[in-house]
C-alpha cells in the first residue's frame, strides 16, 4: 500500500479490520458518484468483507455518546431542497444490535458515558457514501453518535476507545468532509475549484502521510485556511476518530476524490497495516 492507492492484493492481508475516513459531500453525492464513487465501490470489493460497520457521522450529534442499537434502521433524509429523487432513496442494511452492544461495553470499559438508542436510522453521513462502499446493503451497519462537545483531542480519544472492535471484524468509518464551508458551497456555481481547498486538501495529504498525528490535532491552528476551509469543525472531527482508531503507525492511503461545487473536496482515506501490526 502507498501513500497515493490502496492496492486490493494488500487489503486481503490485513488482519485488523482497516478504519475509513470518507468525505460524504453533498447529499447529491448519492447521484452523482464522481471520482470518488467507483474507488469506493471498488475498495468495498477487495476489502476483506467487515462483520459490521461501524459509522462516526456529525450529522448525528448527542450530549453524549450514543450508539445505535436498532435491528433493521430507517434510511433518513435529514436535507432539504435537494433533487426529489434523492427522497426516494433506501438504503436497507441491517443494523447490528450486538456488535452495537459490545460497543457500548467497549467505550465504557474506556471511560465514556455511553448509553444505547434503540430507534436510530441511518443519517445521510452514513448512508450516502456506504450506498457505493457495499452498494448491496448487505453488511450490517450502526452508528456512534458524536458527543457536541467533541474537539480534535477527544474525538481522536473517541477513535482509540474504539480501536479494540477492529480485531472483531467492525469496519470504523469516520465520515465527514475534507472542506465544508456551507455558505460557499450554497453560492457556488460549481465553477473553477477553489485554491483554497486545494491547499488545505494538500497539507493534510501531507500531514497524513508523514503520521504526524500531533500535527494533525491542530488542524485548526496550523493548517492553511483552516477557518475558511472549516468555519465550524463537525465536518473535520471523524477524520480525528478515524486516525485515532488507526493509530499514527498505520499505512496510510489516499481515495482522491476531486473537489465537486467548486469548494467541496471530497478527498478520503483509507487507514491499515499491510502486515495487520499496528
Amino acid at each position: 500500500m502507498t501513500a497515493s492507492q490502496p492496492s486490493a492484493d494488500v487489503a486481503k492481508t490485513v488482519s485488523d479490520t482497516p478504519v475509513m475516513f470518507i468525505s460524504h459531500g453533498a447529499p447529491t453525492f448519492a447521484l452523482q458518484p464522481g471520482r470518488l464513487g467507483p474507488q469506493l465501490t471498488a475498495l468495498g470489493r477487495a476489502l476483506p468483507r467487515p462483520d459490521a460497520v461501524l459509522v462516526v457521522s456529525p450529522h448525528w450529534m448527542t450530549p453524549q455518546v450514543r450508539v445505535g442499537t436498532t435491528a433493521q434502521p430507517r434510511t433518513i433524509h435529514d436535507f432539504g431542497g435537494f433533487d426529489e429523487a434523492l427522497y426516494d432513496i433506501e438504503y436497507p442494511a441491517p443494523g447490528a444490535p450486538k456488535v452495537a452492544a459490545r460497543t457500548l461495553d467497549v467505550l465504557r470499559q474506556a471511560g465514556w458515558e455511553a448509553d444505547a438508542d434503540e430507534r436510530r436510522g441511518y443519517d445521510h453521513g452514513a448512508w450516502v457514501p456506504l450506498r457505493f462502499l457495499f452498494p448491496d446493503a448487505d453488511v450490517p451497519v450502526f452508528q456512534v453518535s458524536m458527543p457536541a462537545n467533541l474537539d480534535a483531542q477527544s474525538a481522536y480519544a473517541l477513535g482509540g476507545a474504539l480501536a479494540p472492535l477492529r480485531s472483531e471484524g467492525v469496519l470504523v468509518v469516520g465520515s465527514g468532509s475534507m472542506t465544508h464551508n456551507l455558505y460557499e458551497f450554497r453560492s457556488s456555481h460549481g465553477g473553477d475549484e477553489a485554491a483554497y481547498a486545494k491547499e488545505f486538501a494538500g497539507w493534510m495529504h501531507e500531514t497524513l502521510t508523514r503520521h504526524d498525528h500531533a500535527r494533525l490535532l491542530e488542524t485548526m491552528a496550523l493548517a492553511p485556511h483552516a477557518r475558511r476551509a472549516h468555519p465550524t469543525t463537525e465536518h473535520l472531527l471523524p477524520l480525528m476518530v478515524a486516525a485515532g482508531a488507526a493509530g499514527a503507525d498505520a499505512p496510510v492511503a489516499l481515495l482522491e476524490g476531486g473537489i465537486t461545487y467548486g469548494v467541496l473536496s471530497m478527498d478520503s482515506y483509507v487507514f491499515g497495516s499491510p502486515e495487520g501490526t499496528q
